[in-house]
This record gives C-alpha cells, sequence and structure tokens, in this order.
C-alpha cells in the first residue's frame, strides 16, 4: 500500500489558498454568518487564483487539476466559512457538469467566465416533493417551436440567486415502464420565466444562497440540452453522488479541521486551577476524539477523491466518506462545545458556527439514511468476505 502523501505542487496550493482565507475569509467569516450574505466580492477573487476552475481543463480557462485539488480548496474555504465553501461547491458541480457533457460551443460559451470568476454556475434538481425522488421530477420540459419550454419549480437549490448558468433536470418522456425520462438543460439567469423566489433562512452555511426557483414556460433552444435527450438522469445522479457529496464531505472535513485547531488553542490558553486545562485527561479525551474524527473523515475524502481522479466509479465511497464526516463534523463540534463549558455557546468563538454548518450539511447531497442505503446496497452486493 502506498502512503499517501500530497505532491509537493498540491501542499504549495494549500498554502495559498490558506493564506487566502486567512487575510480574506477569517476576518469576515462571522459578519456573513449574522448578516447571511454570500461574499461575491470574495468569491470572484478565489476565480482569479484558479479556485473556481480547479478541475476545468486549461483550454477553457480552468486549471487542469483533479479532484484531489478540489478536495484541498474546499476544505481550507471550510475551516473558517462553510457558506462560502458550499457556494463554491456548487458552483464546481455545474461547471463539471458543463465540462464532461457539454458540447464544444456549450464549453467555450460557458466555461471560461465560470472558471475566472466572472459568473457562478449552479444545479437545479431538488422538487418539493423531495429530493431522494429523483426520478419522479415534476418540472416538464416540451418540444415547441425547434426549442424547448419548461414548467416546474425546484427548491433547496444552492446558488439560486446568484447562479449566471444552472443545469435544470427536467421530464421530457417515459420509458417502455412509464418511468419518468429526464433530460439536462442550461438555463441562464434572467431568462424570461426562470424566477428566483424563496430564499431560505438556513440554520448554518449562511453564507451561500439557497432558495426556490421557479420555470414558467421558459423557453430554451436546443442548443440549451445538455448531452443527449433522456440522458439528465445519468448526468444529475453522477454529479451529485460523485461531485456533490464529495464537496460535501470535503466541507466538513474543513470544519473538523476548525474544531481540532479551536479545541488545542481554547485547552492552551484556559487557565483553571492555575493551570491550562490541556492538563486534564478528560479534556485530553475530548481533543483525542475529535483530532480522531478529523484524521478518518480526511482520509476516506481524500481516498475517493483519489478514485474519481483515476477514473475507478467511487459513489459508494463517496457515500462513505460523506456519511461519516457530516456525523462526525456534528459530534465533534459539540464535543469542542462542551471542552470549551459557557464559552461554547458564546458567538464570539465560532465553534457555534461549526455545529451549525454541520448540522445544515446532513441533508444536502442527499441525508445520512439515504447515504446508509447506497452503502448496505453496494455492500450486500459487491463485498466479497
Amino acid at each position: 500500500m502506498q502512503f499517501f502523501e500530497f505532491t509537493e505542487e498540491q501542499k504549495m496550493l494549500r498554502k495559498a489558498v490558506r493564506d487566502f482565507v486567512e487575510a480574506e475569509v477569517a476576518p469576515k467569516a462571522a459578519e456573513w454568518d449574522e448578516q447571511d450574505v454570500c461574499p461575491i466580492d470574495v468569491f470572484k477573487k478565489l476565480g482569479e487564483m484558479g479556485v473556481n476552475g480547479i478541475c476545468i481543463p486549461e483550454a477553457y480557462g480552468g486549471a487542469g487539476q483533479g479532484f484531489v485539488e478540489r478536495t484541498i480548496c474546499i476544505e481550507e474555504l471550510a475551516r473558517h466559512s462553510g457558506g462560502l465553501a458550499m457556494t463554491m461547491m456548487t458552483h464546481h458541480l455545474g461547471a463539471a457538469l458543463i465540462s464532461q457533457y457539454g458540447t464544444e460551443e456549450q464549453k467555450k460559451k460557458y466555461l471560461p467566465d465560470l472558471c475566472s470568476g466572472a459568473n457562478i454556475g449552479g444545479l437545479a434538481v431538488t422538487e418539493p416533493g423531495g429530493g431522494s425522488d429523483f426520478i419522479g421530477q415534476k418540472t416538464l420540459a416540451e418540444k415547441k417551436d425547434g426549442g424547448w419550454v419548461i414548467n416546474g419549480r425546484k427548491c433547496f437549490i444552492t446558488n439560486s440567486h446568484n447562479a449566471d448558468v444552472t443545469v435544470v433536470t427536467a421530464k421530457t418522456g417515459e420509458d417502455e415502464k412509464g418511468r419518468n425520462k429526464l433530460s439536462a438543460f442550461l438555463v441562464e439567469k434572467g431568462a424570461e420565466g426562470f424566477t428566483p423566489g424563496r430564499k431560505e433562512h438556513k440554520l448554518g452555511l449562511r453564507a451561500s444562497v439557497t432558495g426556490d426557483v421557479a420555470l414558467t414556460n421558459v423557453k430554451a433552444p436546443e442548443s440549451a440540452l445538455l448531452g443527449k435527450e433522456g440522458g439528465g438522469s445519468k448526468i444529475g445522479l453522477e454529479g451529485i453522488s460523485e461531485i456533490g457529496r464529495a464537496g460535501m464531505s470535503a466541507i466538513c472535513v474543513g470544519l473538523l479541521r476548525a474544531c481540532v485547531e479551536e479545541a488545542v488553542k481554547f485547552a492552551n490558553e484556559r487557565i483553571v486551577y492555575g493551570k491550562p486545562i490541556a492538563k486534564l485527561q478528560a479534556v485530553q479525551f475530548e481533543v483525542a476524539q475529535v483530532r480522531m474524527a478529523y484524521e478518518a473523515a480526511r482520509l476516506l475524502t481524500y481516498y475517493a477523491a483519489g478514485l474519481k481522479d483515476n477514473g475507478i466509479p467511487c459513489a459508494n465511497e463517496v457515500a462513505t466518506a460523506k456519511l461519516f464526516s457530516t456525523e462526525a463534523a456534528v459530534q465533534a463540534s459539540k464535543r469542542t462545545m462542551d471542552l470549551m463549558g459557557g464559552y461554547g455557546v458564546i458567538n464570539e468563538y465560532p465553534v457555534g458556527r461549526f455545529l451549525r454548518d454541520a448540522l445544515t450539511s446532513l441533508s444536502s447531497g442527499g441525508t445520512s439514511h439515504i447515504m446508509q442505503i447506497i452503502i448496505a446496497g453496494n455492500t450486500l452486493t459487491n463485498f466479497q468476505p
């Protein structure tokens, strides 16, 4: 087994992103959370650094890196702002689907601005009937006058009000068994009938925008079809299972790292009975648990990203990483709050934000129950005793 270690280039990337986050994100993260605003100006600066197009080929303005590098970037952002990391994660999701399934014309039209930070990408899949019922979508796209007319409503959409181009899935027919056939479309901000609606007031990840999107007789030309007609299920599910959930796992790895750092800092600085509480065995136990959770989530998440970079199917490994890291981030945040006593519930300290961000991450990209179903299905079918 090869020992896992970042390359020198990956270490340089981590340092560059970390330095940027310490200077541009850390001082303002609490304010963004309190005011529930998405820092678009910082998002654009990240584009100038190459973070926004980290996984996009250089030919289209991207950095030409892989999903391990993407995970590095998201982890570093989430150390101080889970919400900004959520905005970036979903942007990556939309851009990656265009890169993977788009025509040459679509790639040239959208990817350079998505990579530079000029534009933001998104994905609109979830509907009021439930995000887990992917095939049961009600949004309908009908052929008309050489193009498509789309009607429906999407909810819990990250970047709903900010995205300049959104990958939207819709029903375009039925198969021989009467099941929905879905297609994916590229819908631009400002398109007639494409209207952001309710903006959700979330518990956490508040430096990202989440809301409804209504599609009322949205006219999409044939050139807006992403991939093949009827191929929307594959596009949407692959994007969620191998890109979206991997991003959520990376966010929680960042939150776990932040918990370790905050626990260590507080334990060394807090003096009780004339000595730092870091000397107390009970506190050491809590720090050990938080560190263990971080290391385990980190290894699971980067392993899954490495599989993706090597073209190996990894939906099960991503589901495993997502389930563990999100649940671990909740527990680690609470442990850190317990360690801090009364200070843990004071908003001058960031740990309360970590807990709210972790709790909000549980359902994003699929609930813990859905992750367990995926893991169990893979295990019962493929695991060899």
